[in-house]
């Protein structure tokens, strides 16, 4: 009898101790093997680039960049966001192709920009997620687009070459859910004189927007997160 009682406390503490396994190894489990890669960083790199590669290094001619610029074909935009599953971070990225938008440039000086963003269409790898953020953390039958707006014309400091990444100081009014709030961030730009590209992401408080991060319990996501875009403007 001692050994029955014996084997089967060895046996529960066999389950108790695959289960506290399970609840911690299954949150790092999906995110290595099953939920889909976050997408990387906006920047403007080498690769996949909408400028011509023969035109890089070659001259710009400040006035004929100036005038309207309209955002084309190869541009996104989305969110990064952090949910914590069991106390595992997941870092979760959604992204959508419906972006459209205007750019005004004067010389070496971006004069306006305005930029829409169509927010039911955003998407991860989980229609369950992407349900909640659509009718519940934005609400988008109330509020369908986010928008942002320049307020500041900002100026490179001199004339780039041809194909060249300038860094650029941006500040604009963000609207989220219907609320605007004023923003200042840092983006990458680069010109063949035809075509232009813009990458940046802006970091976004979501309580400033009267949007609440879901808590589900076992699933949390991180008060804050950013607003990434990845944009190709061409001459209107």
């Amino acid at each position: 009898m001692r050994k029955r009682t014996k084997a089967t406390i060895v046996v529960v503490i066999c389950v108790l101790g695959l289960g506290s396994a399970v609840a911690i190894a299954g949150p790092i489990v999906y995110r290595d093997f099953i939920a889909a890669p976050a997408a990387e960083t906006p920047t403007l790199t080498a690769e996949d680039s909408a400028l011509e590669p023969a035109a890089s290094d070659e001259a710009l001619d400040a006035a004929a960049l100036s005038g309207e610029w309209s955002v084309a074909q190869g541009s996104e935009a989305g969110y990064r966001v952090n949910e914590v599953l069991n106390g595992v971070d997941v870092t979760v990225t959604g992204r959508t192709s419906e972006v459209t938008g205007t750019l005004t440039v004067d010389g070496l000086t971006l004069s306006a920009a305005e930029l829409t963003v169509d927010v039911a269409s955003i998407a991860t790898d989980s229609s369950s997620r992407d349900s909640y953020f659509r009718d519940d953390a934005l609400r988008v039958s109330e509020h369908p687009t986010a928008t942002f707006r320049l307020t500041e014309p900002v100026s490179a400091d001199a004339l780039p070459a041809s194909g060249e990444t300038v860094e650029l100081e941006l500040t604009g009014e963000l609207t989220l859910a219907g609320v605007s709030q004023t923003v200042t961030f840092t983006v990458q730009a680069r010109t063949d004189g035809t075509a232009a590209e813009i990458a940046g992401q802006i970091p976004v408080v979501f309580a400033d927007y009267g949007v609440a991060a879901p808590k589900l319990g076992f699933v949390s996501v991180e008060d804050t997160g950013y607003v990434e875009f990845q944009i190709v403007a061409r001459r209107a």
